[in-house]
């Protein structure tokens, strides 16, 4: 019989030292696995109790797309569990996924966007820095982890280009507009600023690395004072730019490398989004639009 337990933290040293996960995606797996546990209280992992759990899941309306990451979950699991011989048994086998929500990505108009972004006060260090922070969201379409995780070395400002290191460790290469440029070298040349950590480039008030969670609590204070009554937070200024770079022309493919995207098709969802580009390509395209 597998030890759920034992083998549950072998697996998360084997992802933390053998495949070298982040912490974030760490103590994702961890919350994951000890849900079940906590549910089994002691009961075998069966498929009777898998099952037992996904009907527990639902009853208390977890969304699809977090069923789908705890069945992810579980499924490394028992695949680590049974390369390493610790089970002869998956109970997952005969578990089928459900399909996952398509939701379309959210996106906000240039003059929300400039709302917001007026919100830091950029006479102290602190507003800047996350004004800085803003423009490169916006000049990017950088993830949030993305803006958290950049290093001096992984900036050419003088050729506006960010060495950046996505999902899976992938490597690419993103531009920025001059104003975001200028925005980082006045930021990092700012008279207040107190480096503990002379690596990154977003630091927080003890001069050490900020935090993905501490940008994402700014980005709702500013929202919060804005009075804007959509729900901004970065990953909408990444839907965002992404649609207006559409409007502007912008081939998918391009959007697909500037945002990191593995496939194709996860980007041509912006053209779900962008009810203005749908308009200008029915007008150019039927043959009795001009009349």
């Amino acid at each position: 019989m597998l030890d759920f337990e034992s083998t549950k933290e072998k697996f998360l040293n084997h992802l933390q030292l053998a495949i070298g996960v982040s912490s974030h995606t760490l103590r994702a797996y961890r919350m994951d696995l000890e849900a079940l546990s906590q549910f089994a209280k002691g009961e075998s992992i069966s498929k009777r109790v898998i099952r037992r759990y996904l009907a527990h899941l639902y009853e208390n309306k977890m969304s699809t797309r977090t069923v789908l990451r705890r069945l992810s979950s579980l499924r490394s699991f028992f695949k680590f569990a049974m390369r390493e011989k610790f089970t002869s048994e998956n109970p997952l086998e005969e578990i089928d996924s459900p399909k996952k929500d398509k939701r379309l990505p959210v996106s906000v108009s240039y003059a929300q966007v400039e709302i917001l972004f007026s919100q830091p006060d950029t006479s102290n260090y602190l507003g800047f820095r996350d004004r800085c922070i803003m423009e490169l969201f916006y000049s990017s379409g950088l993830r949030l982890s993305e803006v958290a995780g950049l290093n001096r070395a992984d900036c050419d400002l003088k050729n506006q280009i960010l060495n950046i290191y996505g999902k899976g460790k992938k490597q690419r290469q993103t531009p920025i507009t001059r104003t975001a440029s200028e925005w980082i070298r006045n930021y990092l040349n700012h008279p207040e600023r107190n480096e503990m950590d002379d690596q990154a480039i977003f630091l927080n008030k003890w001069g050490k690395r900020l935090s993905p969670r501490s940008i994402d609590r700014n980005f709702a204070l500013y929202l919060k004072a804005s009075g804007l009554s959509e729900k901004i937070t970065p990953h909408t200024i990444r839907h965002t730019i992404a649609t207006h770079w559409l409007e502007k022309g912008m081939d998918l493919k391009t959007i697909q490398l500037l945002l990191g995207h593995t496939s194709l098709s996860t980007t041509t969802i912006y053209t779900h989004v962008s009810s203005k580009l749908k308009r200008e390509v029915y007008d150019k395209t039927h043959p009795r639009a001009k009349f």
